[in-house]
Protein backbone atom coordinates (compact mmCIF):
# COMPACT_ATOMS: atom_id res chain seq x y z
CA UNK A 1 0.00 0.00 0.00
CA UNK A 2 1.57 3.48 -0.96
CA UNK A 3 1.46 6.49 1.80
CA UNK A 4 0.83 9.70 0.75
CA UNK A 5 0.89 12.79 2.81
CA UNK A 6 -1.06 15.54 3.05
CA UNK A 7 0.29 18.80 4.30
CA UNK A 8 -1.09 21.84 4.18
CA UNK A 9 -1.57 25.57 6.43
CA UNK A 10 -4.86 27.72 6.38
CA UNK A 11 -5.11 30.70 8.41
CA UNK A 12 -8.52 31.84 7.16
CA UNK A 13 -10.29 28.94 5.74
CA UNK A 14 -10.00 28.76 2.11
CA UNK A 15 -6.84 26.63 1.81
CA UNK A 16 -8.46 24.16 4.73
CA UNK A 17 -11.64 23.63 2.28
CA UNK A 18 -9.31 22.74 -0.88
CA UNK A 19 -7.01 20.70 1.24
CA UNK A 20 -10.51 18.89 2.45
CA UNK A 21 -11.62 18.44 -1.01
CA UNK A 22 -8.48 17.26 -2.11
CA UNK A 23 -8.33 14.34 0.83
CA UNK A 24 -11.76 13.81 -0.32
CA UNK A 25 -10.49 13.20 -3.67
CA UNK A 26 -7.53 11.15 -2.06
CA UNK A 27 -9.88 8.52 -0.54
CA UNK A 28 -11.64 7.59 -3.69
CA UNK A 29 -8.26 5.55 -3.56
CA UNK A 30 -8.32 3.62 -0.18
CA UNK A 31 -8.09 0.06 -0.90
CA UNK A 32 -4.80 1.57 -2.42
CA UNK A 33 -3.15 4.01 -0.84
CA UNK A 34 -3.40 5.46 2.88
CA UNK A 35 -3.25 9.46 3.72
CA UNK A 36 -1.64 11.12 5.99
CA UNK A 37 -3.74 14.56 6.64
CA UNK A 38 -1.15 16.74 8.52
CA UNK A 39 -1.66 20.36 9.03
CA UNK A 40 2.02 22.08 8.69
CA UNK A 41 2.84 22.88 12.23
CA UNK A 42 1.96 18.88 13.17
CA UNK A 43 3.63 17.12 10.19
CA UNK A 44 6.87 15.33 11.11
CA UNK A 45 9.82 14.53 9.33
CA UNK A 46 9.07 10.32 9.85
CA UNK A 47 5.94 10.89 7.81
CA UNK A 48 7.29 12.87 5.28
CA UNK A 49 10.57 10.11 4.61
CA UNK A 50 7.55 7.11 5.15
CA UNK A 51 5.78 8.98 2.28
CA UNK A 52 5.10 7.43 -1.24
CA UNK A 53 4.02 10.69 -2.53
CA UNK A 54 3.48 14.53 -1.28
CA UNK A 55 1.32 16.83 -1.55
CA UNK A 56 1.77 20.38 0.25
CA UNK A 57 -1.48 23.08 0.55
CA UNK A 58 -0.65 26.72 1.31
CA UNK A 59 -2.04 29.81 1.25
CA UNK A 60 -0.07 32.77 -0.57
CA UNK A 61 1.08 35.05 2.00
CA UNK A 62 2.70 38.67 1.12
CA UNK A 63 3.10 36.56 -2.47
CA UNK A 64 5.02 33.97 -0.76
CA UNK A 65 3.97 30.66 0.84
CA UNK A 66 2.47 30.60 4.50
CA UNK A 67 4.89 30.81 7.77
CA UNK A 68 3.52 27.39 8.47
CA UNK A 69 4.67 25.37 4.75
CA UNK A 70 8.00 26.89 5.53
CA UNK A 71 8.15 26.09 8.98
CA UNK A 72 8.22 22.31 7.57
CA UNK A 73 10.50 22.69 4.90
CA UNK A 74 12.88 24.14 7.39
CA UNK A 75 12.37 21.47 9.85
CA UNK A 76 12.20 18.56 7.53
CA UNK A 77 14.84 19.56 5.04
CA UNK A 78 18.23 18.63 5.69
CA UNK A 79 17.08 15.22 7.91
CA UNK A 80 15.18 14.28 4.47
CA UNK A 81 18.07 15.59 2.26
CA UNK A 82 19.19 13.37 -0.11
CA UNK A 83 16.77 10.40 1.22
CA UNK A 84 13.40 11.49 -0.88
CA UNK A 85 14.65 11.13 -4.96
CA UNK A 86 12.16 11.04 -6.95
CA UNK A 87 9.45 10.69 -5.04
CA UNK A 88 6.01 12.45 -6.62
CA UNK A 89 4.56 15.56 -5.21
CA UNK A 90 1.89 17.82 -6.08
CA UNK A 91 0.77 21.63 -4.99
CA UNK A 92 -2.12 23.62 -4.25
CA UNK A 93 -2.34 27.25 -3.43
CA UNK A 94 -5.27 29.42 -2.67
CA UNK A 95 -4.16 32.75 -3.03
CA UNK A 96 -5.21 36.21 -2.65
CA UNK A 97 -3.02 37.66 -5.69
CA UNK A 98 -1.86 36.06 -8.26
CA UNK A 99 0.12 32.70 -6.42
CA UNK A 100 3.21 33.07 -8.69
CA UNK A 101 5.64 33.58 -5.59
CA UNK A 102 4.14 30.66 -3.51
CA UNK A 103 4.37 28.17 -6.75
CA UNK A 104 7.87 29.45 -7.80
CA UNK A 105 9.56 29.00 -4.20
CA UNK A 106 7.88 25.68 -3.39
CA UNK A 107 8.48 24.46 -6.42
CA UNK A 108 12.18 25.48 -5.76
CA UNK A 109 12.41 23.83 -2.62
CA UNK A 110 10.59 20.76 -3.87
CA UNK A 111 13.62 20.33 -6.58
CA UNK A 112 16.26 20.57 -3.72
CA UNK A 113 14.45 17.37 -2.08
CA UNK A 114 14.65 15.39 -5.03
CA UNK A 115 10.61 15.58 -5.67
CA UNK A 116 8.95 15.43 -9.02
CA UNK A 117 6.25 17.49 -10.46
CA UNK A 118 3.53 14.85 -10.87
CA UNK A 119 0.92 17.10 -11.55
CA UNK A 120 0.92 21.14 -12.34
CA UNK A 121 0.21 23.07 -9.66
CA UNK A 122 -3.58 24.30 -8.63
CA UNK A 123 -4.14 27.75 -8.15
CA UNK A 124 -7.66 29.17 -6.46
CA UNK A 125 -7.92 33.30 -6.52
CA UNK A 126 -9.94 34.21 -3.61
CA UNK A 127 -12.96 31.93 -1.89
CA UNK A 128 -13.22 28.82 -3.66
CA UNK A 129 -16.11 28.09 -5.46
CA UNK A 130 -18.04 24.74 -5.65
CA UNK A 131 -16.68 24.12 -9.30
CA UNK A 132 -12.89 24.70 -7.92
CA UNK A 133 -13.88 22.34 -4.85
CA UNK A 134 -14.71 20.19 -7.45
CA UNK A 135 -11.74 20.00 -9.59
CA UNK A 136 -9.21 19.58 -6.54
CA UNK A 137 -11.29 16.45 -5.28
CA UNK A 138 -10.37 15.13 -8.74
CA UNK A 139 -6.61 16.76 -8.58
CA UNK A 140 -6.45 14.71 -5.42
CA UNK A 141 -8.20 11.67 -7.09
CA UNK A 142 -5.64 12.03 -10.23
CA UNK A 143 -2.55 11.51 -7.78
CA UNK A 144 -3.89 8.71 -5.94
CA UNK A 145 -4.64 6.85 -8.81
CA UNK A 146 -1.30 7.94 -10.78
CA UNK A 147 0.41 6.78 -7.62
CA UNK A 148 -1.60 3.46 -7.14
CA UNK A 149 -0.74 2.37 -10.27
CA UNK A 150 3.19 3.24 -10.22
CA UNK A 151 2.70 6.40 -13.09
CA UNK A 152 4.36 8.62 -11.11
Amino acid sequence: MKRVLLVWHSQGGRTGRLAEAVAAGLAQAADEITVCNRQALQATTTELLEADGILIGTAEQFGYMSGAIKDFFDRTYYPAEGKMQGRPYGLFVCAGNDGQGAIVNVERIATGYGWKRALPPMLVKGEPTPEQLNAAEEWGATFAAGLSIGLF
